[in-house]
């Protein structure tokens, strides 16, 4: 397949492991990356990348915050999540933001390889064996949250997870060099838009959604 992929990893000999797992099918157009600022930057310079391989615990990438990331800058770029960590409501609430699929890092080669075929034609894929425990679904109140993060713009997004880090309006506004009455207009349209009435509800809900529980 003549597909452009990013390995988004800082684990070098992991990013080596995958590469050699992924390029037979992928014909070797693959770019690597080991923070989540690389890949933005990577995407952002690249518009041919069509699937990355992110990993949720790189530098930068905060939770489930790297993948929100992509797929709002990036809607039309397929992300599969690469972790160790396999815990069913951690795969669920990826699956909810937007990810084409889930891969453990004890998978095997064929798995790797079924997984990449499945979400290049259009499907997801999951581990077989974590498939039943990662159809409970989230608490509704989450689920309605996490689709309703992608009406949001990208700096819409960035002010939400200041928010939820406790930042004030006024601290928010002098850290994206912005003013003050533009990160209450931003306010209300990020409350408007999440269907919620007050930004410690709207804090807590994006916590709860992006932090690994």
């Amino acid at each position: 397949m003549s597909v452009k992929a990013l390995i988004a990893d800082d684990h070098p000999l992991f990013r080596i492991a995958l590469k050699q797992a992924v390029s037979a099918l992928l014909d070797d157009h693959i770019t690597e990356t080991s923070t989540l600022q690389e890949t933005l930057s990577a995407l952002n310079h690249d518009p041919e990348i069509e699937l990355v391989f992110l990993d949720l615990n790189m530098p930068g990438n905060d939770g489930l915050f790297g993948l929100s990331q992509i797929r709002l800058l990036h809607p039309d770029v397929l992300v599969v999540i690469v972790s160790g960590e396999e815990k069913p409501l951690i795969i669920q609430k990826a699956i909810n933001l937007g990810a084409s699929g889930f891969i453990p890092k004890s998978s095997s080669l064929s798995e790797i390889a079924n997984a990449i075929e499945q979400v290049l034609d259009g499907l997801q894929w999951l581990p077989e064996h974590l498939i039943a425990q990662v159809e409970a679904k989230l608490p509704a109140e989450e689920s309605e949250f996490a689709k309703n993060l992608e009406q949001l713009t990208p700096q819409q997004f960035v002010v939400l997870k200041m928010m939820a880090d406790g930042l004030l309006n006024k601290q928010i506004a002098y850290e994206l060099g912005i003013k003050e009455t533009t990160i209450k207009q931003h306010g209300s349209a990020i409350l408007k838009k999440l269907k919620l009435n007050n930004r410690t509800q709207a804090g807590v809900l994006f916590k709860q959604l992006m932090n690994q529980v």
